[in-house]
């Protein structure tokens, strides 16, 4: 079960962070990869590196998310270079203004979120579905995935540091991939969203490393401390999966627990 051999999973924001955990995870699996993001010189590292240790190919492309010529060139060259893509995952996204409260919060900082976190979303997962279904009409693949990397501020709120924007972007991510999951389900692809909890990245190193963070973390994280490095692939391998044929809809928390208290 769960084995990507000749399958090419495209990951968004996948030269750091939680992106290229979750590019090492599929490639653990066997599959080709397409590793998107605007810092193509990181890219091309990671891909060596994975290229190296699992034996599979790895395409990197520049993309900016927020720009609609550069998706649809980057759909373009996963056309040219696969003819097929059977997983997205919509991974990459950031936040400005964080720690400012809603009654402060300036309204460009709200437009760069929304852009950056939820517009690129729908355009990012419009275009691949695209191609997708062409695939799948041509007989080059079997079904689609479309994995959307929410958030648990996505599905609850949060005392601990004020974020409006990112909590207003994650959770419409959660019920776009609702709607449309109903709507792509006729047509064999499936979509459903992951909400991780308190990982370390590079954007979030500084902040869960402060006293006050972790404190907060011990008291409202049940497992008592945050997420590690890989544990999150498990979450967006079976997703992504053949076998997850019949699953879609569905808003997956990894989150040592945070959102069942």
């Amino acid at each position: 079960m769960f084995s990507f051999k000749d399958k090419v999973v495209a990951i968004t924001g996948a030269s750091s962070g939680l992106g290229k955990q979750m590019a090492e995870g599929y490639a653990q699996c066997g599959a080709n990869l397409v590793l998107l993001a605007r810092r193509l010189e990181r890219l091309e590292e990671v891909a060596k590196d994975l290229s190296g240790k699992y034996g599979v190919k790895v395409l990197p492309i520049k993309c900016d998310v927020t720009d609609e010529n550069s998706i649809n060139n980057a759909v373009e060259l996963v056309k040219k270079e696969f003819g097929h893509c059977e997983v997205i995952v919509n991974n990459a996204g950031g936040e400005k203004g964080t720690g400012t409260q809603l009654i402060d919060y300036k309204k460009e900082d709200w437009d760069f979120t929304i852009g950056l976190d939820l517009t690129s979303i729908f355009q990012v997962t419009q275009a691949f579905i695209r191609l997708m279904k062409d695939a799948m009409a041509e007989g080059k693949q079997t079904y689609g995935r479309v994995i959307n990397i929410s958030s648990i501020y996505g599905v609850v709120g949060n005392t601990a540091i004020p974020t409006i924007a990112y909590h207003t972007t994650k959770g419409a991510v959660v019920n776009f991939t609702r709607g449309a999951a109903a709507e792509l389900a006729q047509h064999g692809i499936t979509v459903n969203a992951i909400c991780p909890g308190y990982f370390y990245t590079e954007l979030t190193q500084q902040t869960l490393d402060s006293a006050f963070f972790q404190a907060f973390a011990n008291q409202s994280v049940p497992m008592k401390r945050y997420g590690k490095s890989g544990e999150l692939n498990a979450a967006a391998c079976f997703l992504g999966s053949e076998e997850a044929s019949y699953v879609t809809g569905q808003i997956l928390a990894v989150d040592g627990g945070y959102t069942c208290i």
